[in-house]
């Protein structure tokens, strides 16, 4: 991970100043570096770590950290980690271009070196993961999420980014196709299970804060919570509940009503076998790999995308 980072900040390096600043702010305010330790791992578990392996970490990094940057737009957001986002401190013309270049770094990173099958990977994630969010915008108009259209959502905007994690370290190093797509659906599977994890955090469920937050009712945001909860609720309740989330989303004594009506309905408990079955069924198919520290760290990776409290 130390290497990575050597080389992931070579890869945002600018001659304009002022991305350069950018750049330097961006790395400074990393997250937990969960997707770099994905490639390496799954990298790891498949054969031996290379240049390939580390350019592949760079290429998702750089082009998950221009999602998150055009994300901050979109969603007008100010704050990214506990940080203001780069919107916030250089506005949303900058933003915008800030996304766009580190794009482009992460595109030119593996066309000048060849890894056409890594960047045929990524760009794939990239370009589901923006199918993902519009769906969900599309459906979120309606609120007509069922359990089937939720995982769909799930799978492109959260869970294809970790699989692709997982079949580019495994691609790195590795051209066994079998080996390739088995690490591809161990990561979606973990993907999955992941954002239930967010899904609950909505609710106060594990949280360092141990306080329902409400922030996905409020945006409108159909969790698989309260999607069991609906599938449970008598006519006039459901339209009730629905009510509230269309017209009073911002009323805090109306979304604490809400989260009530999800905790009774027994949607949090829901959630947590379904976060769990995923976790199962990725630690299952981790399991036919041979022994090794990898696939030890891999499998502390899975339980920490469940058992985290933040």
């Amino acid at each position: 991970m130390d290497e990575f980072e050597r080389k992931f900040q070579d890869s945002m390096r600018s001659s304009v100043p002022l991305l350069d600043k950018i750049m330097h702010y961006i790395v400074k305010r990393k997250g937990k570096q969960i997707r770099p330790l994905f490639v390496f791992l799954s990298a790891k578990i498949c054969g031996q770590i290379n240049e390939s392996t580390y350019r592949a970490a760079a290429l998702i990094e750089l082009l998950h950290t221009a999602t998150l940057v055009h994300d901050d737009v979109v969603d007008d957001s100010n704050m990214r980690r506990g940080f203001f986002s780069v919107n916030a401190l250089w506005k949303n013309k900058i933003a915008v271009l800030v996304g766009d270049y580190l794009l482009s770094r992460g595109l030119l990173l593996s066309v000048d070196n060849n890894d056409f099958h890594l960047l045929r990977i990524a760009t794939n994630a990239v370009r589901e993961m923006s199918e993902g969010e519009l769906l969900q915008i599309e459906k979120a108009r309606k609120l007509d999420i069922d359990e089937a259209i939720y995982f769909d959502i799930i799978r492109q905007k959260t869970a294809v980014l970790i699989a692709s994690c997982c079949s580019c370290g495994a691609a790195s190093v590795s051209g066994d196709a079998a080996i390739i797509e088995k690490m591809r659906k161990f990561g979606e599977l973990v993907g999955i299970a992941f954002q239930i994890k967010d899904d609950l955090f909505d609710y106060g469920s594990g949280s360092s804060i141990g306080k329902p937050t409400g922030i996905d009712i409020k945006e409108k945001k159909m969790t698989l919570p309260l999607i069991f909860a609906l599938s449970k609720a008598g006519y006039l309740e459901k339209r009730s509940i629905i009510s509230v989330i269309k017209n009073n989303n911002n009323d805090p004594e109306k979304v604490a009503r809400v989260i009530d009506f999800v905790i009774k309905s027994g949607g949090i408990a829901y959630a947590r076998d379904r976060m769990n079955e995923y976790k199962g069924k990725a630690l299952e198919l981790l399991s036919t790999f041979q022994d090794s520290q990898s696939k030890s760290a891999l499998e502390q990776l899975v339980k920490f995308t469940t058992e985290r409290n933040n």
